[in-house]
């Protein structure tokens, strides 16, 4: 099947369409073809047409059409169930965005139908392409830090503004579900299940409010990995920092992919979504003869694209999944104990 084209459709025609996924796949177009996106609306032009797509109000149009292998749900999360579902009674495989959907429910009954049928269902879990994450997984990896004991995972900023216009608590405003959909995942892709998880989830502004802080720690052994995040931070902190028996490493900066699509800086850049020099983390350790070392890293190369790489091998060439149902029904289980108080 070398060489062979799958052709998706959307459903969503949105930022995340227009941002996260299709410049991404437009790079693999010797593999992967965008033929059709479905919009309630699609006479909207917040986004400029892609060339050769044909858009549609008609959803029975998208899901009808022969050639179409996988449908993409980009709508917000309150739908992803809805349209999950008929994605999957018509007999496509599906990708569907992150949060996967409102409950573990939700979640589980999609995944029976995905394999009553014979079909692929999965998360787009793209931030495991981050390139901070996977330099601080390569160094732990290595051994250079000796055991691990620690990882801190950051995801802040400071945009007061956003809890502050929400007045009623929701899933759909959670901070919670909206972030740690991102660094949960990424955790339990290293990790897999972890031994026990504490969950510091608040509302800062007051019961009711929307919930814009949140603070897990996932214990496997004797490491313990936090993943927090916050909308008050007016200084962000490290996006990694590791600790182990033998140094530490501190990654400050996130992976740079988001920051050049608000730009709308594409991957057809060359440097598209690369560290410079002054953003490669430092690793700071004693080797075996009990000699300081301190060195900066030259960042790993992230690309939201390997995403759509393996999600080709999978669907063309019976690869298994890069995101797996128990890792999305795991990421889902937490989200929704997390917030069960709110």
């Amino acid at each position: 099947m070398e060489n062979q084209i799958m052709t998706v459709g959307f459903i969503g025609n949105g930022k995340s369409t227009n941002r996260y996924h299709a410049p991404f796949i437009r790079r693999l177009g010797d593999k992967i073809r965008i033929k059709m996106i479905y919009a309630r609306h699609p006479e909207k032009r917040d986004w400029d047409r892609l060339e050769g797509v044909i858009y549609t109000d008609d959803l029975q149009k998208l899901l009808g059409d022969p050639e179409i292998q996988v449908i993409i749900v980009t709508t917000p999360m309150s739908s992803h169930y809805e349209y999950a579902k008929k994605v999957l009674q018509a007999g496509k495989n599906c990708v569907v965005e992150k949060p996967f959907t409102s409950t573990v429910k939700e979640a589980e009954e999609l995944f029976a139908i995905a394999k009553e049928k014979g079909l692929m269902l999965q998360g787009y879990q793209n931030r495991r392409f981050d390139s901070d994450f996977l330099t601080a997984k390569k160094i732990a990896d290595s051994g250079v830090l000796g055991s691990l004991f620690e990882v801190e995972m950051h995801f802040d900023y400071y945009r007061p503004e956003v809890p502050e216009k929400v007045t009623e608590y929701s899933k759909g405003t959670s901070f919670l579900y909206s972030h740690a959909c991102h660094t949960l995942d990424q955790v339990i892709s290293w990790m897999g299940e972890p031994d026990r998880v504490h969950f510091d989830v608040r509302q800062l502004l007051g019961s009711g409010r929307m919930n814009d802080y949140f603070d897990l720690d996932l214990y496997y052994g004797v490491t313990k990995i936090s993943v927090k995040s916050s909308y008050f931070r007016v200084k962000e902190r490290p996006s990694f920092v590791l600790y182990g028996s033998r140094g530490m490493f501190v990654k400050q900066t996130k992976d740079r992919q988001e920051e050049h699509l608000k730009l709308f800086y594409m991957p057809e850049h060359g440097d598209f979504g690369e560290d410079r020099p002054e953003d490669y983390g430092v690793l700071t350790w004693y080797d075996g003869d009990g000699v300081f070392h301190e060195e900066k890293v030259v960042t790993e190369k992230g690309g939201y694209e390997k995403y759509y790489e393996a999600l080709y091998e999978t669907v063309i060439n019976g690869a298994a999944p890069c995101v797996k149902p128990e890792e999305t029904l795991l990421v889902m289980r937490y989200l929704e104990e997390g917030t069960k108080e709110m």
